[in-house]
């Protein structure tokens, strides 16, 4: 990574990286002077070959973070950068587990006049990154990258430069996840310059990529559904948009064919990718006439669907997603072997399946299915449904237990106007079967969250657990 960053700043030492809405600004050129001399007081600090450093910076500290994250590769170290606003309780624990004995917060100190560079020799199987998972199923565990992993596919000197449609692309990930990691890795090689913003609001997200005529903007599936319910977008002039990419999780249907409409001139991507995976990753664009497709990888042979006894899939037939990745591949922490990690493969805990045109189609979570007598419910399908209500932002549906079916389905939904259960039953009676029809719904202000604002399952299941009235409503006068 030091080498790409190197060979930006020689080649555009003062062509902006970084930018935040605040007004600050980051060039390659001193964003390789000030790391080197960030890794210059880490190697008199003691820091070690493969040592785990934290960095622990608020959203709006952008710049700040790129320079610190290439001084502590510089220096030879690991970046364990942590979630943004964590308790100091889970911060230990995620420093305990990664090793991290030292934590930068700023870079007071860290930035000595004249510093020279380090003479660190990095070897690209060298550990680079720990990053951990969301833990929407459980405890977060540590992924680890090493460089060669992390700068597999960029080039120093690429002919075309990524994004090149655009002069700024946009996000609003937070700095200790893997998709915020995963942008500062587009920074170092990409065309457009990375406009940086501390925390998602739909209105200022809009309003700052009308006023840069951004190109390209990043979400994840509940920033899409919080722009979407907000109306924001229709207040502004999102034209200069070629490209909308969502990762994290896949986008709802309803939601992905919305944003073909709030982003009229735009290709709308959904990336489909985990921590564990990257780079490996399916870019499957939107096609309204597949709506509930993920859509097709641009290479077959980097996607595949196993059946329980381990051998491919039938088109049609459904069975545990994996994706191959060509780089050097991640790991889980102090984990020598693992059955996410295979021969180049890595299981990426859904359940799905290929049309005949080699589209995938995604069934579940592995953990999240819900058996149902003798039938399988696909919490996807049902949230899918749910979706398609107007008044519906986001859904959630968990397996409740039952004595005698063994477990039934309960949802949860965020509105965007009020809305009775029994409307919604009505509404899902067309579109379900009756065992996939909730039996339970609670009306929820906003969901529990991870980090990266995927939806915490097991939170809700405990919500819905303490809901006794199936026809708890949105809406407190009769329906």
């Amino acid at each position: 990574m030091p080498e790409l960053l190197r060979a930006r700043a020689a080649d555009q030492p003062d062509r902006t990286a970084i930018m935040t809405p605040g007004g600050r600004s980051l060039t390659f050129g001193a964003w390789d002077r000030r790391s080197d001399a960030v890794a210059r007081a880490l190697l008199d600090r003691g820091v070690r070959r493969g040592e785990p450093v934290a960095l622990s910076f608020d959203g709006g500290d952008w710049p700040e973070f790129a320079i610190a994250c290439l001084g502590v590769q510089k220096a030879g170290g690991a970046v364990l950068p942590l979630p943004t606003g964590l308790p100091p309780a889970q911060a230990d624990g995620l420093r305990a587990t990664a090793g991290a004995r030292l934590t930068l917060t700023g870079l007071d100190g860290l930035e000595p006049f004249g510093a020279r560079p380090p003479d660190v020799r990095i070897d690209p199987e060298d550990l680079a990154q720990i990053v951990f998972t969301s833990g929407t199923t459980g405890t977060p565990k540590a992924v680890a990258a090493s460089h060669a992993n992390l700068a597999y596919g960029y080039r120093p000197h690429p002919r075309v430069r990524p994004y090149a449609h655009s002069r700024l692309f946009a996000h609003a990930f937070p700095i200790g996840t893997n998709a915020a990691q995963m942008m500062l890795m587009d920074t170092l090689t990409a065309h457009p310059a990375a406009l940086a913003l501390p925390f998602f609001d739909a209105a200022r997200f809009c309003a700052l990529v009308d006023e840069h005529r951004v190109g390209t903007v990043f979400l994840v599936p509940p920033m899409a559904a919080e722009l979407l319910r907000s109306g924001a977008h229709r207040g502004h002039d999102l034209s200069s948009v070629l490209l909308v990419s969502s990762s994290a999780a896949a986008l709802p249907p309803a939601t992905a064919l919305e944003l073909t409409r709030v982003f009229p001139a735009a290709t709308v991507v959904n990336c489909y990718i985990s921590t564990e995976s990257a780079p490996a990753r399916t870019a499957m664009i939107v096609d309204p006439r597949r709506p509930g497709s993920l859509g097709a990888p641009a290479d077959p042979r980097d996607l595949r669907i196993l059946r329980s006894d381990g051998e491919a899939a039938a088109p049609g037939e459904v069975g545990e997603v994996w994706l191959r990745c060509p780089a050097p591949p991640r790991s889980y922490l102090g984990e020598e072997r693992s059955d996410v990690f295979r021969d180049g493969w890595v299981r990426m805990g859904d359940l799905g399946r290929l049309d005949d045109d080699g589209h995938l189609h995604l069934t579940d979570r592995e953990s999240d299915v819900i058996k149902c007598g003798g039938l399988k419910v696909s919490t996807v399908q049902v949230e899918a449904a749910l979706h398609e209500h107007p008044a519906v932002v986001e859904a959630a549906v968990v397996g409740l237990p039952h004595p005698v079916m063994g477990a039934v389905v309960g949802a949860a939904v965020r509105t965007a106007e009020p809305v009775t259960a029994p409307r919604l039953k009505r509404f899902l009676a067309d579109r379900l079967a009756r065992h996939e029809r909730p039996v339970r719904i609670a009306f929820v202000d906003d969901f529990p969250r991870t980090t990266t604002g995927k939806i915490l399952k097991p939170r809700v299941r405990e919500l819905l657990a303490e809901v006794r009235n199936h026809e708890t409503t949105s809406d407190p006068s009769p329906a």
